[in-house]
């Protein structure tokens, strides 16, 4: 049974966040990934389309997600899911870090409004 150690493994920052891979293909899943985001404070995120489902829980802070235009505040607890396909971007708009559990399928991308495909090395 892979045991992953938060403590262990290397965060990657992009776009005013900390992404910490949990669990991927290098840690052993096979098809799933999580992912520990941590938003600072008064970061706006930017806006990206999913080629997977995609789903947010938030542990601290608060949070606004956006998906396919319409915007609604997460707070701790609350969860989001994005379909596979759907623009979207999430902000913390407030004072404090906001952190954020986030799971999607091995292999998942973004391409931001430019056309930019971004391989997200946190799940491969």
């Amino acid at each position: 049974m892979p045991v992953i150690r938060a403590a262990e493994v290397e965060s990657h920052l992009m776009h005013g966040s900390t992404f910490t891979p949990l669990v991927r293909p290098t840690t052993g899943s096979a098809e799933l990934c999580v992912w520990r985001l941590e938003i600072a404070p008064g970061t706006k995120g930017v806006a990206h389309r999913i080629n997977g489902e995609e789903a947010f829980v938030l542990l601290s802070g608060d949070i606004t997600i956006t998906i396919e235009g319409e915007t609604s505040p997460l707070a701790p607890g609350d969860a989001a899911v994005a379909p596979a396909g759907s623009i979207i971007s999430l902000a913390n708009l407030a004072e404090i870090p906001a952190t954020v559990m986030v799971t999607a399928p091995v292999g998942f991308t973004g391409e931001l409004l430019d056309g930019t495909i971004v391989n997200p090395p946190w799940v491969n």
